[in-house]
């Protein structure tokens, strides 16, 4: 029986609840071999030989591959645990934060400065706020040349 997910309404937002957890275990897992020194060096000198040690899908080793860390998510990345390799590649997580919005990691600090973003039409999927997946992603590095 499955549950119920009223969640799943709002626009931009990905719940980490049961089933994305489970969906995610095994790349949670990699993101936290990298908290040792030695399994860092070991993903950085061959990334792709290192994730293939890793019981995860290929969309979710393409997605690490790609450093995508929306697409990690979808996948059932959790941020915090997904943060690993963020510091692995000597990312801040306001770096990784900016990434994911389509924003510089200046625009993505100024933005939070100034309060975030706005509720307005942001509540549910078919609004056109600018967290709204036809919106997205916004902020200059997002823009194609």
């Amino acid at each position: 029986m499955a549950l119920d997910k009223p969640y799943t309404d709002v626009p931009g937002t990905i719940i980490f609840d049961a089933e994305q957890s489970r969906k995610g275990y095994a790349l949670n897992q990699f993101c936290m071999s990298l908290m040792k020194a030695e399994n860092r060096e070991l993903f950085k000198a061959n990334e792709r030989a290192y994730l293939d040690d890793w019981p995860m899908t290929e969309e979710q080793k393409q997605a690490v591959l790609a450093r995508d860390l929306n697409w990690c998510m979808r996948t059932g990345g959790n941020i915090y645990f997904l943060a690993k390799i963020g510091a692995t590649d000597g990312k801040s997580f306001q770096q990784m934060a900016g990434s994911m919005t389509g924003m510089t990691e200046e625009e993505y600090r100024n933005m939070m400065i100034q309060g975030g973003r706005s509720v307005e039409g942001n509540r549910y999927v078919g609004e056109n706020g600018d967290a709204q997946a036809q919106n997205q992603p916004q902020g200059a590095a997002g823009k194609k040349p």
